[in-house]
């Protein structure tokens, strides 16, 4: 059997490429949610797995310690196989900021997800627009620089 990879890239002191079994090793937290999707319905699914914050903390994001609130400048961006990506901000799932309890599900339903990969839950959200099935890239960016309106860049 063939086990699903992500690869953790960006801004991080420690990348890694991830299995299912490998998330296994973070606590583990379950969720049920309920989803209202425009094309099918109310969606009802159990989801267990680690929380993206703890994955992505112990990978070493490259926050830089003299600047107060960096963190708050790092984007997440979740790729599925099928293409479809989500783009989350690190204020999003810290908890010193909103603590939005963000899954990277290893099972849906009870069923283990070891070959399709990893799902983004995102419980808090009404409809599931921004679950992801099959995770095989998340990258942690930090390059985002805020300017001034009518400030030159500079090069």
């Amino acid at each position: 059997m063939t086990l699903a990879e992500l690869a953790l890239t960006g801004d991080l002191a420690r990348p890694a490429r991830l299995t299912v079994p490998d998330l296994l090793g973070w606590p583990q937290h379950r969720v049920k949610v309920a989803f209202e999707c425009a094309t099918s319905g109310m969606q009802y699914h159990a989801f267990a797995g680690p929380r993206l914050y703890d994955v992505l903390a112990d990978a070493g994001p490259g926050f830089d310690p003299a600047r107060r609130k960096d963190r708050l400048r790092f984007l997440i961006a979740v790729t599925g196989t099928d293409g479809h990506q989500v783009l989350l901000s690190w204020a999003e799932i810290d908890p010193d900021f909103a603590h939005a309890p963000v899954l990277l599900a290893v099972s849906i339903d009870d069923t283990p997800l070891d070959r399709s990969g990893p799902q983004l839950v995102l419980p808090q959200d009404r409809c599931g627009a921004r679950h992801i099935s099959g995770i095989n890239a998340i990258r942690v960016d930090g390059a985002y620089r805020w300017r001034r309106p009518g400030a030159m860049a500079t090069a």
